[in-house]
């Protein structure tokens, strides 16, 4: 599993890790029923605490995002449509809080702010 970690980042790296784990599901990196690696390995192969890869794992089964059985290992949870939505509309709202804040620092109005976004939705 690629993970990367920054020790630069002002995230915590459990944090890293949900974060980067929740972007591989969503995107179909991980599919759903994939095992992933056991919380000593994954802390091995990142060179971290095993607490640190429990605390990103039990705040991933909290999410929905994967289920662990006792005995058995972690495996990327059924996906919840609604669910997935409601965490893609949370990803676009923190893109879009840090772009209104550079707008703001640049003197950029809403209404060419709108107007760029219409641009970028309607060239995909």
């Amino acid at each position: 599993m690629d993970i990367i970690i920054s020790n630069a980042s002002g995230k915590p790296i459990y944090e890293q890790i949900t974060s980067q784990i929740k972007t591989m599901i969503l995107n179909g990196t991980l599919p759903e029923g994939e095992a992933l690696p056991s919380m000593r390995l994954l802390a091995k192969e990142l060179r971290i605490s095993v607490i640190t890869t429990k605390r990103a794992y039990e705040d991933l089964e909290r999410d929905g995002f994967i289920e662990t059985m006792t005995g058995r290992g972690s495996y990327v949870a059924g996906k919840n449509l609604e669910f997935v939505k409601e965490e893609h509309l949370r990803m676009i709202e923190e893109a879009l809080l840090e772009a209104a804040h550079l707008a703001k620092t640049a003197d950029i109005s809403l209404k060419e702010m709108i107007e760029i976004l219409r641009l970028l939705y309607d060239s995909e």
